[in-house]
């Protein structure tokens, strides 16, 4: 066997394993936080590696899933690019506007381009390029990179802000520690760490896991981790996790789909630093004439950025409070989450739905099964089938299986 490289797999009997519950519903959470950066996440991709494969010491799956859960990392600079493709229909700007109005965008009554629940969402399709910077849990600073624009979001200390250069729009918010945290629970995944975390609390016994050989990434040795499903069904092909030799930071996050082609989510340094950045990267000063939207308790009582918005869903119990009658059917990589719409009736067929039916139908595929008929609606990672009585099953898992999934759950 080569240096570096091991058939060694770990399943979560190997590796400190989280509560069932939340495991599985992880693994349901983890491509919907990417639809949901994207709504509200087999090949690996030969890009991972800048050059020459380092050679570093050899080292199993537990121990390098350990090392990542022991890295510490709170003081770094870089550069972050960022690809996600869910193969969304192409609806002439419709995908990104409906992603800015669910999250409260920039187009929102009183809303304000500054505002950063609109603005991340930018990250959920095409590519982008973030610079960011972290001095501790009190300062971090995002910048997305646009044609001759920037928009940042600040955080340091108590304050919060928010700047649009091509509109010249400041959002300010005064935050606590509490806040903090509500806040950082609920940020979009944006840095390969964020991606990794959510990833890999989806291992179970269901689950490959294997070091992969290495890798250099942002001019850094890394091990190369690999997941993947056992199970047949699963639209998840492969995830790949760069890991820092020194630090146990994900450098790089790549997740393939088991349908080939492009990756889903791309994303990783191509420069970073472990120095402490400059104070002065975290200051800010709104410029002369800008518009500034002070956030205010009707903001905060309503979610906003600056206050204490529910969290989002950590656990098959927490995500049932927000939809009715929410059920986990399967196992591992082929769980497929189920819920009533709670209207009774599913999509309008174009008899009865008229050019909305027919054009809803366009969208997706047309089903039919013991649990009657229903309207697939595909991605290249996360599908959903909505049956014609209001029922929603939806998991990385393909149409085949969506349709085995409803007739079991009837």
């Amino acid at each position: 066997m080569a240096p570096n490289e091991t058939d060694d797999t770990t399943t979560a009997g190997e590796v400190e394993e989280p509560r069932a519950g939340r495991r599985r519903a992880a693994r349901y959470i983890v491509p919907v936080t990417v639809m949901g950066v994207a709504a509200a996440t087999i090949g690996l991709v030969p890009a991972l590696a800048d050059s020459g494969d380092p050679d570093l010491p050899d080292i199993t799956a537990a121990q390098l899933i350990e090392k990542i859960a022991q890295s510490d990392v709170e003081r770094l600079s870089g550069t972050v690019k960022i690809t996600t493709d869910l193969g969304l229909p192409d609806l002439g700007g419709l995908e990104s506007g409906l992603l800015s109005g669910a999250a409260g965008g920039e187009d929102g009554e009183g809303g304000s381009s500054a505002d950063p629940s609109g603005r991340l969402t930018e990250l959920a399709s095409g590519t982008h390029t973030l610079r960011v910077a972290a001095d501790g849990p009190d300062r971090q600073k995002l910048s997305l990179l646009e044609n001759a624009a920037e928009y940042s979001l600040i955080h340091n200390g108590k304050d919060v802000w928010g700047y649009d250069s091509a509109s010249n729009e400041v959002y300010h918010a005064t935050v606590d520690e509490a806040d903090t945290k509500e806040r950082s629970a609920q940020r979009p995944p944006a840095t390969p760490k964020d991606f990794a975390e959510e990833a890999l609390k989806a291992v179970d016994d269901t689950t490959s896991v294997k070091v992969d050989g290495t890798a250099q990434v942002a001019g850094r040795d890394a091990y190369r981790l690999v997941v993947e499903p056992k199970q047949s069904g699963s639209t998840v092909g492969a995830i790949s996790i760069a890991v820092d030799h020194e630090t146990g930071m994900p450098l790089k996050f790549t997740l393939t789909p088991a349908g080939g082609g492009s990756a889903v989510v791309d994303v990783g340094f191509t420069k970073v630093s472990f120095d402490r950045p400059d104070a002065s990267t975290f200051r800010f000063t709104p410029p002369k004439g800008a518009k500034v939207t002070e956030d205010t308790e009707q903001d905060r009582a309503h979610g906003g950025f600056g206050g204490k918005p529910e969290r989002g869903p950590k656990s098959e119990e927490d995500l049932a409070k927000g939809l009715d009658g929410l059920r986990m059917l399967g196992e591992g990589w082929n769980t497929v989450a189920t819920f009533d719409t709670g209207t009774g009736a599913g999509l309008p067929t174009e008899e009865a739905g008229g050019d909305l039916g027919g054009f809803l139908g366009s969208l997706g595929d047309q089903v039919k099964g013991d649990f009657g008929k229903g309207t697939v609606f595909n991605t290249r990672l996360v599908n959903a089938l909505i049956t014609e009585d209001g029922t929603v099953y939806v998991g990385t898992v393909t149409k085949d299986a969506l349709v085995k999934a409803a007739e079991a759950g009837k």
